[in-house]
């Protein structure tokens, strides 16, 4: 069965590239994506999505794995800026695709609604035939029979007064004798205006109000601060002792016992959190003894072995390493698989010096680690 699965076929050619590249680099050093997660700093999740193409590794991936593998940065960041900006265009050229769409879809929508038809401006209303919004000569059929109405179009204050012995048909065509344009809007007490005025006048009388609150109770503070006779030692902080346990840093999951047994990468407790404080060479194969501070916990790493060693980390606190703590052994075991590495679950330490690492090969060859 293939290590790797074939990269996207919709990938930019420069980007399948150095994956490619990736891939071979990774390959060529004989370490598991999990070992060189823990070396590089950086998730074995986001290694995967790396190797698989379906993320672009970022400079500083590149760079750790560089480290890693004794390959020269300069020519694998220089592959990198070039699958960088192929991925750049890729994006932006989905961005622009899926902008296209959006723009179809909104004129779509704008030419549904420019189908159906708007109610035109200043039309005349329904119902009311020609000259029907105008009195004027022979328009007595109007005129003729009204109660003081005022007709439709006409100024307010307009009044059709009723025909009158021996009138014409237009008598009712303009104010009569005695008649008065009705009462219009005007800036009285009963306008908007007038309401307005009020309002911001009531507004601004409560700013008044508020702010005058404001400085007395600011003069009634300070009077009241100036009768305190030691101010400087009211004012001083008073230490709260603590008893619980300091706070991990974000993706740390335990710390101390609670990680006996427990896997260092699913904790948070490899990449950037610990560092090699123990090695030996064991016959063809590399042992080493991982501490993490931030965790109080070491495991056992190796490495260019064969399938079937093993290696075991034990807290060299204990007089034995098969001895128990509160039911948590102080030893821990790993067996290499066909990757040609393993890596042991963690042990609680005090130290560094505490932890030791030992490899038993297929080869009958054992070996520990000593301290750097």
């Amino acid at each position: 069965m293939p290590r790797w699965k074939a990269l996207p076929e919709e990938l930019d050619p420069q980007v399948k590239e150095f994956a490619s590249q990736l891939r071979r680099l990774v390959d060529r050093s004989g370490l598991s994506i999990a070992a060189v997660a823990d070396r590089t700093g950086y998730s074995k999740t986001s290694w995967e999505r790396y190797l698989n193409g379906r993320l672009l590794a970022p400079k500083g991936a590149v760079v750790a794995l560089a480290d890693v593998t004794g390959t020269n940065t300069i020519h694998l960041t220089t592959m990198w800026e070039l699958a960088e900006r192929a991925w750049s265009r890729s994006e932006m050229r989905h961005d622009m695709t899926m902008e296209a769409i959006r723009i179809s879809q909104a004129r779509a929508a704008l030419g549904e609604l420019d189908q159906t038809p708007a109610p035109a401006k200043g039309g005349r209303p329904t119902g009311m035939g020609p000259g029907a919004d105008s009195i004027g000569p022979g328009s007595g059929a109007v005129a003729n029979g009204a109660g003081g109405r005022t007709p439709v179009g006409a100024p307010q204050g307009f009044v059709i007064s009723p025909q009158q012995p021996g009138g014409g048909a237009g008598a009712g065509s303009g104010p009569g004798p005695g008649s008065r344009p009705g009462p219009g809007p005007g800036p009285g007490s009963g306008s908007p205006d007038g309401g307005r005025r009020g309002r911001k006048i009531t507004m601004f009388l409560a700013g008044v109000v508020g702010a005058l609150l404001v400085i007395a109770a600011a003069v009634l503070l300070t009077d009241l601060g100036g009768k305190d006779k030691d101010p400087v030692a009211k004012s001083k902080p008073t230490a709260v002792p603590t008893t619980s346990a300091p706070e991990l840093p974000a993706g740390v999951k335990c710390g101390g016992d609670d990680c006996t047994g427990e896997d260092p990468e699913t904790m948070g407790c490899g990449g950037e959190f610990a560092r090699t404080t123990a090695s030996a060479t064991v016959g063809t194969a590399f042992v080493e003894v991982r501490y993490s501070k931030t965790c109080g916990a070491a495991w056992a790493r190796i490495t260019q072995a064969a399938e079937g060693d093993q290696v075991q980390i034990a807290s060299e606190a204990a007089a034995g390493a098969g001895e128990s703590e509160g039911g948590k052994p102080k030893a821990q075991n790993g067996l290499v698989d066909a990757d040609r590495d393993a890596y042991t679950p963690m042990v609680a330490v005090t130290k560094a010096a505490d932890a030791k690492a030992c490899a038993t090969l297929m080869s009958g060859v054992k070996g520990c680690t000593t301290q750097q």
